[in-house]
């Protein structure tokens, strides 16, 4: 990487953007907290975000919240909204099947993002999640998913970007790549993470993530969470695994041959 790469300056401010968008609106001690940046430095990013009209002022409070011109900056990415379009059917009926809530997260950088989930579906969770929500590719079981499944030379690219952020412990980064088991995750066709630590009720559920393929390559993770509570890993794992799959491959097989609207 070359020298002073990346920009600390557009880092921070991808950092708050990603936090407004994550939590919908944050006040600005909220956004310096969760880009990890001190309250002056979060002040000038607003209002620069602001200057942009990528974030706005919340009327009568002093929040803010990401604008639609936000949107814009994906409006290239098409097959994002029929991997939404085509997973949507076969999650919602899984998760009347077993109850639980599902997702579907796709890789973006460094970090899982969800793009669609059925946990409005559910009375099974603790949270509602919505699309944009982001969980680190290394601690979610969506995230080892994508790294085992990754081609070699990509997910080496993801580690060494890693490996010089500024922003990610280096004994928490050597940790974490030796859990994340790519041939057993690979042979097993799955991938767990028990206690989430990063989602929004830290610690009390866990979750199973397979993948989904287009034509052969990895596209995205499906994965399902349930209370830490109600039953072991082991115990989701047999209950829930094979059916799981069987969604995951049945998404696939849509993805690959184009399915029509509203098929499951």
């Amino acid at each position: 990487m070359e020298k002073g790469v990346p920009i600390r300056s557009i880092t921070r401010s991808i950092a708050a953007l990603k936090a407004i968008n994550r939590h919908g609106s944050l006040s600005m001690m909220e956004i310096a907290k969760a880009s990890q940046v001190p309250y002056p430095t979060a002040c000038r990013i607003v209002q620069t975000l602001l200057y942009e009209g990528l974030i706005e002022q919340e009327p009568a409070r002093k929040r803010y919240r990401a604008t639609a011109l936000v949107q814009t900056l994906a409006t290239g990415f098409q097959h994002d909204d029929e991997l939404v379009r085509i997973a949507r059917p076969h999650i919602v009926a899984l998760t009347r099947r077993v109850g639980w809530p599902v997702s579907v997260a796709i890789r973006v950088g460094r970090d899982m993002m969800l793009r669609d989930s059925t946990h409005a579906n559910s009375s099974l969770t603790f949270e509602h999640y919505y699309p944009g929500f982001t969980l680190p590719i290394l601690d979610s079981a969506s995230g080892k998913v994508s790294m085992a499944f990754a081609d070699d030379e990509d997910r080496e690219m993801i580690l060494r970007f890693m490996r010089v952020s500024q922003d990610i412990d280096l004994n928490y980064l050597a940790t974490a790549e030796v859990g994340l088991d790519v041939e057993r995750i690979r042979a097993d066709g799955y991938a767990v993470q028990g206690r989430n630590h990063h989602n929004l009720t830290p610690g009390k559920t866990s979750s199973i993530a397979v993948p989904v393929f287009r034509n052969g390559h990895f596209e995205a993770a499906i994965t399902l969470a349930f209370f830490v509570a109600a039953m072991k890993l082991s115990t989701a794992l047999e209950r829930y695994l094979d059916d799981l799959k069987a969604t995951a491959a049945a998404i696939s097989h849509d993805l690959s041959n184009g399915a029509p609207v509203g098929s499951a």
